[in-house]
């Protein structure tokens, strides 16, 4: 196969997946071409975006690829979104995941302690939305159950890794409004100097 037919291929293949591809998932298609040759392919694509100065780009998320809009055009795509009602999280929803993301692994209590209120809803749509996930028990008393992002929500926020998070005050946050209560930090201190640690059952955060 020449190497314009793989190209074409793997754009196709990016311009019709509403997901990261990866390229174990590439190469399953194409078969011939191995990892490192796709992954050449797809560079030298991303690079063509960027020479044709195209509203589209090639980005890695979440550890694998997916054609994106060019963020320069975020302010109009907001308005579009806005106009067709997308399906965006609540304000509520929104303060609880960056509290999970910033903070994981997170426990319910913990969650409450900075919001101030109960999140049982909240965090039961986050939940069904696959942006967070239980990963486990804490073992402290109680063995209360921790919550952490998912792979989904690094595809949600267009991250390829927990590395990028944007700055808290993207999110309207500081540190400060974050922070544990000081007795659930005393906690943490204590079991930090106990050793003990989360007992995960569903794997790590992704």
């Amino acid at each position: 196969m020449e190497r314009t037919q793989i190209k074409n291929i793997i754009e196709a293949m990016l311009f019709v997946s509403d997901k990261p591809l990866y390229l174990s998932e590439i190469k399953s298609v194409l078969e011939d071409p191995d990892a490192n040759e796709i992954k050449d392919v797809i560079t030298e694509l991303a690079g063509e975006y960027e020479k044709q100065t195209s509203a589209l780009r090639i980005k890695e998320i979440a550890g694998g690829y997916q054609i994106v809009t060019d963020p320069v055009l975020a302010p109009w795509l907001k308005k579009l979104y806005k106009t067709a009602g997308a399906d965006r999280l609540s304000g509520p929803g929104l303060e609880t995941l960056a509290i999970i993301a910033y903070k994981q692994p997170a426990t319910k209590p913990e969650i409450e302690a900075i919001r101030g209120v109960n999140v049982d809803g909240v965090l039961k749509t986050l939940i069904e939305k696959n942006l967070v996930k239980i990963m486990g028990r804490r073992e402290t008393v109680g063995r209360p159950i921790i919550y952490g992002t998912t792979q989904e929500f690094l595809q949600y926020f267009g991250l390829n890794s927990l590395e990028e998070l944007p700055r808290l005050e993207e999110f309207n946050f500081t540190e400060k409004d974050i922070e544990l209560p000081e007795h659930l930090k005393k906690e943490e201190e204590v079991q930090q100097q106990e050793g003990g640690g989360p007992d995960v059952q569903a794997g790590g955060t992704s």
